[in-house]
């Protein structure tokens, strides 16, 4: 029988983290399924789904224990094998100037039309011709049934100013 695990991983950015936790996982006949990982302000902030022989959970969560003394937080979550979901996907991509409140303004409105945010990247970039700063995101997200890429797009453009955005679906 196999676990499921889903690993969150927190704590300052350093070179071999990440070779860390995979030994760690190999070493249990772990599976590395996928993960997204990302350096932000110089801490590392990860997500890996790994799968194992049940009879090695204890094992790996002793293991990763260990990586927690050296300055890691590690939250280990037991995942139910993936179920096939009935979504539409689509990618999103937003660009207006940057302002407080803009994240919570953009999932308030995928919210509302029930629509899963299933990864989100955002970033402030420079504006081309003058010193404003533009906010910019790239969503992946999961339609649910009765929701179409018209939809999505309607929202955003009933929004009122000063939330401008361009909108790119692909």
């Amino acid at each position: 029988m196999q676990s499921s695990l889903v690993l969150t991983v927190l704590g300052s950015d350093r070179a071999g983290l990440v070779k860390s936790i995979a030994e760690a996982v190999k070493a249990h006949q772990g599976n590395w399924q996928e993960s997204r990982m990302v350096h932000l302000a110089g801490q590392f902030a990860g997500l890996a789904h790994v799968t194992l022989p049940e009879e090695q959970l204890t094992g790996l969560k002793q293991a990763l224990q260990a990586l927690q003394n050296n300055g890691l937080q590690i939250l280990v979550t037991h995942s139910e094998v993936s179920v096939p979901r009935t979504i539409t996907p689509l990618t999103l991509e937003l660009l207006g100037l940057d302002r407080p409140g803009i994240i919570h303004d953009i999932t308030r409105q995928l919210a509302a039309l029930n629509v899963n945010i299933e990864e989100l990247e955002s970033e402030q970039r420079a504006a081309p011709m003058s010193s404003e700063m533009l906010f910019y995101a790239n969503l992946r997200l999961g339609l649910p049934d009765g929701v179409t890429a018209d939809d999505v797009r309607g929202v955003f453009e009933a929004m009122p100013d000063p939330l401008t955005v361009d909108i790119t679906f692909s």
